[in-house]
């Protein structure tokens, strides 16, 4: 397993995607993290590349239109895959709210 360095917001969503299913088909990542494929199965190849997601091709007969590709992944990775999610939405989580000076000195009441 390879370190993947940099970690944009996209991957995070990826990661947080395959965090939530044993195996999920990409069509089904890509609806999960609402962005477009062109971002999405490059982020999948990077992390199949790196070791960390296995693929698979659905071999199954009976499903009509074009074959799934089913991405897993792999338990070494998701301690490290939850650590990149936690931070990831710690960044973008609102700071808590704060009143503000007048409300907290009885001003915004006053005329």
């Amino acid at each position: 397993m390879e370190n993947l360095g940099r970690v944009t917001p996209a991957t995070a969503l990826v990661l947080e995607a395959l965090l939530a299913a044993e195996s999920v088909w990409g069509l089904q990542i890509v609806k999960d993290v609402g962005k477009k494929p062109g971002t999405v199965y490059p982020i999948l190849d990077r992390l199949e590349s790196a070791g960390w997601v296995q693929g698979e091709w659905d071999s199954s007969e009976e499903r009509k239109g074009p074959r799934r590709r089913y991405y897993r992944l792999l338990a070494e990775a998701r301690p490290l895959a939850r650590t990149y999610v936690a931070a990831h939405q710690a960044k973008v989580s609102p700071p808590p709210s704060r009143p503000s000076p007048a409300i907290l000195q009885g001003e915004w009441f006053r005329a």
